[in-house]
């Protein structure tokens, strides 16, 4: 495929399947966080927190890298949207890799502000969900519309026909 041919979906829609994809990640983090206390045998929430934290990012790091590099999430499909290269392939698992720990920039920004400043919870939310918006709104900028961490990332978010069944 010529990467000139692939059509970016919209903003809206984008920020649409990434909402989704939240909701359906809150299933995967239940269950990892439940089998690591499980395993763990923590007790108290904030017992084992950091290692808590570590394994979830390590978990959603399997879950992205491994649908990413079969082309989508379920999220993804539901929205008919796929990830490719820059010239329209499948990505390797290593790009999906570094597309998911570039992928971080949605969120890290924001925490590390809220952590140094110690800012209360309402506050914290203000400034997570204006840096989302900043974060967003950047892919206006870019000559193919696609986010800044899939430009660094050498993929790119593409509209993509629902496959027959």
């Amino acid at each position: 495929m010529l990467a000139d041919t692939l059509e970016t979906p919209g903003l809206w829609r984008r920020m649409a399947c990434w909402i989704y994809e939240g909701i359906l990640l809150f299933g995967v983090v239940f269950l990892a966080g439940y089998l690591f206390g499980t395993l763990s045998q923590t007790r108290y929430a904030l017992d084992n927190r950091h290692a808590l934290q570590a394994f979830l990012f390590v978990v959603l790091g399997i879950y992205f890298v491994w649908f990413w590099a079969h082309g989508q999430t379920l999220a993804m499909k539901t929205w008919n949207i796929r990830v490719v290269d820059r010239n329209g392939n499948k990505i390797t698992q290593q790009r999906a890799l570094l597309r998911y720990v570039l992928s971080w920039v949605w969120f890290l920004p924001s925490l590390l502000v809220v952590a140094y400043f110690k800012l209360p919870m309402g506050e914290a939310t203000v400034i997570c969900l204006g840096w989302v918006a900043i974060w967003a709104t950047l892919s206006r900028f870019h000559p193919g519309r696609q986010f800044l961490h899939d430009a660094m990332a050498g993929t790119r978010l593409i509209h993509s026909a629902p496959m027959s069944r």
